[in-house]
């Protein structure tokens, strides 16, 4: 059964092993897969600036097996876009707040994209931004995001014009948090209920999902 782990500083100690995990895999799918040799490193992990004590993770376990994860960061520290990316947004507005996160490195492993784990991965995080009072999260997307997100019940507005990035259209994005929106994708990931593990490990807290028949 796949879980998504919510992993902060106050529980990261426990998580040791699952984020050494997670960041060899961020470092597979983007530099491996995709072609990001601009964050290739020698000891094949993907950890970056933003990976410290501000970063919260949602990591997608399949027993006790990162199958899948994403980063979220506040708008109001030094991020990704503001940092790097400041030239794809309109007038270079970065749009900025309390309410307001940035959505790196999401992947869901080769193997398991395929079936429900995404829709399961993406109910989980507009699951945590409403309970976290989330009102938009921004992200730095090829241009086949759209289309997924519109299919997941995502509301998305473009932040500026697309731009080529690693031979890729791109572009910056909000997305809208929402009720409907987790209700539409909780059906696609044939979900009934909440998702989110809060406990201190994997092996703690084992409240199941509600998964659909």
């Amino acid at each position: 059964m796949t879980s998504i782990h919510v992993i902060t500083k106050h529980n990261k100690a426990n998580y040791e092993e699952v984020l050494e995990e997670y960041f060899r895999l961020r470092h597979d799918v983007f530099v491996g897969e995709r072609g990001w040799r601009d964050i290739e490193r020698p000891d094949g992990r993907d950890v970056d600036a933003y990976d410290n004590d501000h970063a919260t993770y949602l990591i997608a376990l399949d027993n006790e097996r990162v199958i899948g994860g994403l980063r979220l960061y506040p708008t109001l520290l030094p991020h990704m876009i503001s940092e790097s990316f400041a030239s794809l947004i309109r007038d270079k507005a970065i749009l900025a707040g309390p309410t307001i996160f940035e959505c790196t490195r999401y992947f869901i492993v080769k193997e398991r994209r395929t079936g429900r784990t995404d829709c399961r991965l993406l109910a989980a995080f507009q699951e945590f931004c409403l309970e976290e009072g989330i009102t938009e999260v921004t992200a730095v997307v090829e241009m086949w995001w759209l289309p997924r997100w519109h299919q997941a019940g995502f509301k998305v507005r473009p932040l500026g014009l697309p731009t080529t990035i690693e031979g890729q259209p791109c572009l910056a994005a909000a997305i809208q948090i929402s009720t409907e929106s987790l209700q539409h994708v909780r059906r696609l990931a044939g979900l009934r209920g909440p998702c989110l593990f809060h406990g201190t490990s994997p092996h703690v807290q084992k409240k199941v999902p509600h998964v659909a028949a």
